[in-house]
């Protein structure tokens, strides 16, 4: 099953369904105890009026037993045998014995209290009831079910026993039943009422629930659509519907048009990214090739430092762009231990044919270790130093401290340092703020943003400021080494 609304109204269906037999059970059930409850209560108050009269001395045959034929009364002896019974039953169970008939021995009490043969022994030290008058049992009395037949007519009863003693110190049982008919019969058209009414509810479910889901998801669906034509058309400049409302629907098409945003600008990013390149690329090739076809023709002209000029510069370019490309695809940096003042001593040492010769400052040399790629962190510094030597006037600095549970290098120069407007600019791709100079002196525009995108790689952060100076001052910044 594919669809969400199929499935969500399944599920609604399947729960409603489980709830609604718990409670239908639950129903029937309270009812049946209620209803037998209640007959048990009627079958407890014949079977006291029986034995009230027991305890009183009427005789058997004398018993006076209201509506016999929905209360059938049968009572027995200690042993078990049955000394009266309503009248029309005809037979009876659920009370201990199916006997309907009093046994022939067994005598009727006599108008004074006493049965015959019951007179006083005066050798017997037992307790005797009072003279003229039994007991009945006060404790609760024990219920079962069984059935009753009375002039022919066969139905359950629930039973209840209640215990009497005769004047004459007799213990007599005396069983009474109430009829369960009228809860058999209500529990039956409850369940049939359940059972017609439960397949109609659950249908009325089911279908709300299938509209309901319907219309939840309908904005979905303008997403789906939208999001397969953006496919289809390779338009990420397309946005999706947004639904007025404020619940997850409209959250997920919000997030989507961000995502769809920031696509966008990745995309126009790459593209612009591919255009630079290929300009930056052109014109060291265009220049290469001239002077090897000049070369060719006349080799007494041949520019042979400015071929190999071209071609370091091309080289470096390549790297770049690779590095770039590595760095795009999530490379993930290297974990070495690194000594920063260490790095920055060899990175400067090897400038030793610039034009300003960079000054280091290193106040503390301990705990000035972070953790990453020697490789790529001594590029970024590399190309901060170069691009702090192409706009230094006289002075040039490198400073590494520790900081906030970090150390920073900076770079800092006296020339004429970067507009407060154009501080996040000058870190994006083949950016050169004086756009007049010559590609040789400012470079491609590609070294501060390789720098940048190496500290973010490394966890941490690459600013610009002003100088004491007056100039620039390059700060990267980057978590102390574990």
């Amino acid at each position: 099953m594919r669809s969400v609304r199929a499935r969500a109204a399944l599920g609604a269906t399947a729960v409603v369904a489980l709830a609604l037999v718990g409670a239908g059970l639950a129903v029937l059930l309270v009812l049946r105890a209620n209803l037998t409850g209640q007959a048990g209560l009627q079958a407890e108050v014949v079977a006291r009026e029986v034995a009230g009269q027991l305890a009183l001395g009427v005789p058997y045959d004398r018993l006076e037993m209201r509506d016999e034929e929905d209360h059938p009364v049968q009572v027995t002896d200690e042993g078990g045998r049955v000394v009266a019974v309503s009248k029309d039953l005809e037979a009876i169970s659920g009370t201990g014995t199916d006997r309907v008939t009093p046994a022939p021995s067994t005598a009727p009490a006599s108008p004074d209290g006493s049965a015959p043969g019951s007179g006083t022994d005066d050798g017997d030290d037992g307790p005797r009831p009072e003279p003229g008058r039994g007991e009945v049992d006060s404790d609760e009395p024990d219920f079962d079910n069984g059935t009753a037949t009375v002039d022919g007519e066969t139905a359950d009863h629930r039973f209840a026993s209640v215990r009497a003693t005769t004047p004459a110190g007799t213990t007599l049982t005396v069983h009474a039943g109430a009829p369960l008919a009228a809860e058999r019969e209500a529990v039956g058209s409850v369940r049939t009422a359940m059972l017609a009414g439960l397949p109609v509810l659950l249908v009325v479910v089911a279908g709300v629930t299938w509209l309901v889901t319907r219309r939840a998801l309908r904005p979905v669906e303008g997403i789906r659509r939208e999001m397969a034509a953006i496919t289809a058309s390779e338009d990420v400049s397309r946005r999706v519907p947004e639904p007025g409302s404020r619940d997850e629907i409209a959250r997920l098409a919000r997030t989507t048009n961000e995502t769809l945003t920031a696509l966008e600008a990745s995309v126009e990013r790459q593209r612009r990214f591919v255009a630079d390149a290929s300009h930056e690329l052109r014109s060291p090739i265009a220049s290469l090739r001239t002077q090897l076809e000049v070369g060719a023709a006349h080799p007494e002209l041949l520019d042979l430092p400015g071929a190999v000029a071209d071609t370091v510069r091309l080289q470096a370019l390549a790297a770049d762009l690779l590095l770039l490309a590595r760095l795009d695809a999530g490379e993930r940096p290297g974990r070495t231990t690194l000594d920063l003042g260490v790095l920055v001593h060899e990175e400067v040492s090897r400038r030793t044919g610039d034009r300003i010769a960079p000054t280091v400052r290193v106040p503390d040399p301990d705990g000035l270790e972070a953790t990453g790629s020697r490789g790529q962190l001594a590029r970024a510094i590399g190309n901060l130093l170069d691009n702090a030597e192409r706009h230094a006037e006289h002075a040039l600095t490198v400073s590494v401290r520790r900081e906030r549970g970090g150390v920073a290098v900076a770079v800092t120069d006296d020339g004429a340092g970067v507009p407060p407007n154009e501080r996040e600019r000058v870190f994006e791709r083949f950016v050169r703020l004086d756009d007049a100079r010559s590609r040789d002196e400012g470079g491609a525009g590609l070294g501060l943003a390789i720098a940048r995108d190496v500290a973010v790689r490394h966890g941490g952060r690459l600013t610009v400021g002003d100088a004491p100076e007056g100039g620039a001052c390059f700060e990267l910044w980057l978590p102390a080494a574990d």
